[in-house]
């Protein structure tokens, strides 16, 4: 009978409270080869835990491997086949054969590798961290799974935003960089209407503003490729800025002193999605067709009474995107449209 191939690899012995397991790293062409997704729902065998993969996340982290990302944290795996790793000394024998060990955290990441070393065979010589245990059934699987995906919080969205301002280009998305620094332009200058109006981490919790994340969140389908401006052909930071300026300006000129106030719903996270939905949807392009995106054309387009004006005590009982529909809609009835002879485009 022929031998499987092994690896040898240092390893340590990790106790806890309710289980053990081994810590050690692998080549990923070695991790890719032994590990496999049990879906849970789907394969019926015992450890079957994880969801379906999300092919929208394979391609970026394929991206992310063959541009040298790091991989820190360990690839958590279920050993399941009979011919086991064998322990000597301060080294572990590893048995490299398919489908050998469940993936408990981490399968995106091994998908990733796996397309990443077919077209670049060297990504498989990377040593990639593992925790591995062994023989677990799938009370035991769902348990770590859970602890890893619900107790265990990942980091608030705006800080993810806000370091996208100092990481490597290879980790960021470009679109949520200039998204970020339009937020950055927003709250820094003084004739923005959103000047120190949008909560950054570590700053002082104001009353009265709106979260780094939901401002870009909201704007990033403005400004990524294919996006509503780059669809018309706006596509320099400065311009993409000064457009959005001149229509959050509007807004503003509509609430006139009120605009700082507590009711205001532009000062909320429904709010503020709201318009900018309503400014992606409908407003670019009746500027487009007119060529014009000075705030006066946009304010001659919209009719906003200070009398009437949208507060967020009109949202009451209205949660999540159906807030943020009632003032895309609100916006939407106050816009009347009119078409005239374009004559060069004027910011």
């Amino acid at each position: 009978m022929t031998q499987p191939k092994t690896i040898k690899r240092p390893f340590v012995d990790i106790q806890q409270k309710k289980r053990t397991f081994v810590v050690t790293a692998m080549p990923a062409a070695d991790l890719v080869e032994i590990s496999y997704v049990s879906i849970r729902g789907k394969d019926a065998e015992e450890g079957a835990v994880q969801r379906v993969l999300n092919p929208a996340r394979i391609s970026s982290l394929k991206e992310y491997a063959l541009a040298g990302g790091d991989y820190s944290a360990s690839i958590i795996l279920n050993w399941i086949n009979p011919i086991a790793p064998t322990k000597a000394g301060a080294e572990i024998d590893i048995p490299v054969l398919a489908k050998s060990a469940q993936i408990i955290d981490g399968q995106h990441r091994v998908e990733g590798l796996r397309e990443a070393i077919k077209t670049d065979p060297a990504v498989g010589t990377i040593d990639i961290p593992v925790a591995l245990y062994s023989y677990l059934n799938t009370q035991a699987c769902a348990d770590i799974f859970l602890s890893i995906n619900n107790e265990q919080k990942p980091v608030p969205k705006s800080l993810v935003i806000d370091l996208y301002g100092i990481a490597s280009q290879t980790i960021v998305d470009p679109a949520s960089v200039r998204a970020r620094d339009i937020a950055t332009y927003l709250n820094g200058d003084d004739d923005s209407p959103y000047f120190n109006l949008i909560r950054f981490p570590g700053a002082p919790r104001s009353k009265v503003g709106v979260d780094l994340s939901t401002v870009t969140s909201a704007i990033k389908p403005l400004v990524e490729e294919k996006g509503a401006l780059d669809a018309v052909g706006i596509t320099e930071f400065e311009i993409q800025k000064r457009v959005l300026i001149n229509f959050l300006s509007v807004l503003r000129s509509w609430y006139g002193l009120a605009w700082g106030g507590k009711d205001n719903v532009f000062l909320s996270a429904a709010g503020f999605t709201g318009a900018i939905d309503f400014f992606k949807n409908k407003l670019i392009a009746y500027c487009n067709l007119n060529s014009d995106y000075t705030s006066d054309f946009m304010a001659a387009a919209l009719k906003l009474d200070s009398q009437f004006l949208l507060k967020r005590s009109d949202l009451k009982g209205l949660q999540g995107r159906n807030a943020a529909r009632q003032v895309t809609d609100s916006l939407t009835d106050r816009l009347a449209v009119s078409s005239q002879p374009a004559s060069g485009i004027k910011f």
